[in-house]
């Protein structure tokens, strides 16, 4: 017997992740007909999702009350009882979904990512799953999205690859793949920070849901204003030399205030080392590092704390250089200021973000 409208309907809201829509849809047709088999089987695939296994695991066995030999309620059984950490009884239940029907690709896909917690030492079961869903179901990510886990958790990299490259050809965008993909991208040695920013917030384009590339941005976003404080720092170094705040003894030392030519050359030298190694490069970004550089540092303590000691040390080079000093002790105190709280913090908030 066929479900009932309703129920493929519910069915369809759940596929297209409609969870809430499905759940309503499908208790009314409960309150309805209560012994429908089908609909007790997909209440409990809405409730999975909702985040309420217990009560998934309650439609499913209500489900088999009614029709005991329904693969699809052991499968959301089976399901229900992984979340539920009952693993030995999932891999049951798996196992029972397949005997009934061994061309279903669901229970395939669970059981293999069971075995991976029951018996991560023997990987040829679950490889052996892996492979049978994706040939059931080669043009569907769930098949190869498992392949991929199995694989990877077995250091299988060439299988894992296929699966990737599977994915992205199934789904240009989906999380997994394009998360995968990406990171490798901008792991390759010689990637700089705003290759890899670009790279991540091109990946965010195609995958927006994803956590991990999000994260990774954030850090490639981070490293590039970590950067900053060395073109502040060279900044100040420029200003240092031109006045000679620490003249050296037995050297001549440059006769204060510095003739205005050789300090506006300086500053010159300032505006070109911000002009090329930062602003430059800020606007041939992405929009999207644009927004993500501002979010940073409007929403985390480090960025902002990285900036400023970046800002600090350019003022600081900015008075030296501009302000006709007739004594070295302001600028020595000045040069100090702009490096000190820089030094102090370089070395170890390379991890903060």
């Amino acid at each position: 017997m066929s479900p009932h409208p309703q129920v493929q309907r519910a069915s369809m809201l759940y596929e297209m992740a409609r969870d809430e829509e499905a759940y309503e849809l499908i208790g009314r047709r409960l309150a309805e007909d209560p012994d429908d088999h089908h609909a007790w089987s997909v209440l409990g695939q809405c409730l999975i999702t909702l985040g309420r296994p217990s009560e998934a695991l309650a439609a499913a066995v209500e489900s088999l009350r009614l029709e005991p030999l329904y693969l699809e309620a052991h499968f959301v059984r089976g399901v229900a009882l992984r979340h539920l950490g009952r693993l030995k009884e999932a891999e049951a239940a798996q196992r029972e979904a397949i005997r009934i029907d061994p061309y279903a690709w669901g229970p395939r896909r669970q059981l293999a990512e069971l075995l991976l917690e029951l018996v991560p030492e023997r990987p040829e079961e679950a490889l052996e799953q892996a492979h049978a869903a994706v040939r059931i179901g080669p043009d569907v990510t769930y098949t190869w999205q498992t392949m991929y886990k199995v694989a990877s958790f077995h250091e299988r990299t060439e299988l894992a690859d296929e699966a990737v490259r599977e994915l992205i050809r199934i789904d240009p965008t989906h999380s997994l793949a394009v998360t995968v993909s990406t990171e490798r991208e901008a792991a390759r040695p010689g990637t700089s920070a705003a290759e890899a920013a670009d790279m991540y917030a091109s990946g965010l384009a195609a995958a927006p849901d994803s956590d991990a590339l999000r994260t990774n941005l954030d850090q490639a976003v981070y490293r590039l204003l970590r950067g900053t404080r060395w073109l502040a720092l060279i900044c100040l170094v420029m200003a240092g030399v031109t006045l000679d705040v620490f003249p050296t003894d037995g050297e001549e030392t440059k006769e204060l205030p510095i003739h205005l030519g050789s300090r506006l050359w300086a500053l010159a030298l300032m505006a070109a080392v911000w002009g090329f190694g930062a602003w430059r490069r800020y606007l041939r970004m992405r929009t999207g590092v644009r927004l993500t550089v501002r979010d940073l540092v409007r929403r985390l303590f480090w960025p902002r704390v990285v900036l400023g000691q970046a800002v600090l040390a350019t003022l600081c080079a900015l008075l030296i250089v501009l302000v006709p000093w007739t004594d070295r002790t302001i600028p020595q105190v000045l040069f100090w200021l702009g490096l000190v709280p820089n030094l102090l913090s370089i070395t170890h908030d390379r991890d903060k973000v």
